[in-house]
């Protein structure tokens, strides 16, 4: 069992990653790259933990309810069916105590990563800025690290050679909300040696995980495959002039009944994030296309701090 778990980088879903790796009892450092990363990661740490322990305390009143087998914090509680109120009053307790105490910020990245069993990249969906902390990384882990990559949409076998350690390197792909969309896609590239890539499979139960196991590369594993196109096509209705965000939002509810339309998944995952994957689409950088304008509407809002959830205003104003 691993005992040593370090993220690289303090975004929206690294910050819940090593949360809910902290929760389950593993010491858990974040390295970052600077002070400023510092200061846009600790606030991430206060609002995820505070809404971690807050699901988890509602979930207290659900027991006994034939509902709170569909509500419940699947990451936070393991069987349902046998939890009592005490049990959960002993989890916030735990989890209080957890997340004071094995919860680490550090700047050194050799500091960060010495002993670590595991490493999980949890960067921006930029290739070379990704490949930059895989060369730096790779001469500070020691031999029995196994390095995973968060990426939504990239290959792990387009960095394997830079990690100088592609047998123990693998994707370990993780749904937003993760205390309650416990989802763990594990991907491995053809280098990925079968024994770490069980091991890998093992750490996601271990955290709460669901591990769902590809068999193959595919870029956006199994999820994002099906939601990036989802969202692309409500982005290209926005950029195309069809209709505005919260029109194409609330079409999607009250068609679907979905709880959320797709600019507001887009507040929840950042728009930093989809800038980024929307950038590396054929004519992105063409003036004209509507790959371009989508670009474009999307660097305007990051431009103005408007980034989402976690800045208080992305498409919805989240400070009223």
């Amino acid at each position: 069992m691993a005992k040593k778990v370090v993220i690289a980088g303090g975004g929206v879903l690294g910050t819940q990653i090593g949360l809910i790796c902290a929760y389950h009892g593993f010491d858990t450092t974040f390295w970052l790259r600077s002070e400023s990363s510092i200061g846009r990661t600790q606030p991430k740490i206060e609002r995820y933990s505070a809404l971690m322990l807050e699901d988890l305390a509602k979930a207290r009143a659900l027991v006994g309810n034939p509902m709170g087998a569909f509500l419940y914090p699947r990451g936070l509680i393991g069987d349902w069916g046998k939890t009592t109120a005490e049990d959960i009053d002993a989890l916030l307790e735990q989890a209080r105590k957890n997340f004071a105490e094995l919860v680490h910020l550090e700047l050194d990245m050799a500091k960060a990563v010495k002993d670590a069993d595991i490493v999980i990249e949890s960067m921006s969906e930029d290739p070379k800025a990704k490949i930059g902390v895989y060369e730096a990384m790779k001469d500070l882990l020691d031999e029995k690290t196994i390095l995973c990559t968060n990426s939504s949409t990239l290959l792990p076998s387009m960095f394997a050679e830079h990690t100088g350690r592609p047998a123990k390197y693998c994707a370990l792909h993780f749904a937003n909300t993760i205390w309650k969309n416990n989802t763990a896609e594990v991907m491995g590239h053809p280098g990925t040696d079968p024994a770490v890539y069980d091991q890998v499979v093992a750490f996601a139960g271990e955290i709460g995980m669901v591990p769902l196991q590809l068999h193959k590369e595919q870029p956006g594993y199994i999820l994002n495959s099906m939601l990036v196109p989802f969202l692309t096509a409500a982005q290209a209705l926005w950029a195309d002039g069809v209709a505005d965000p919260q029109t194409i939002d609330r079409t999607w509810e009250l068609a679907t009944s979905a709880p959320a339309g797709p600019f507001k998944i887009l507040d929840i995952v950042g728009l930093e994030t989809a800038y980024n994957i929307n950038q590396m689409k054929p004519g992105a950088k063409e003036e004209g296309t509507l790959t371009n304008r989508m670009g474009r509407l999307l660097k305007e809002k990051i431009d103005r701090g408007e980034t989402g959830v976690n800045a208080g205003k992305g498409f919805y104003d989240y400070t009223k």
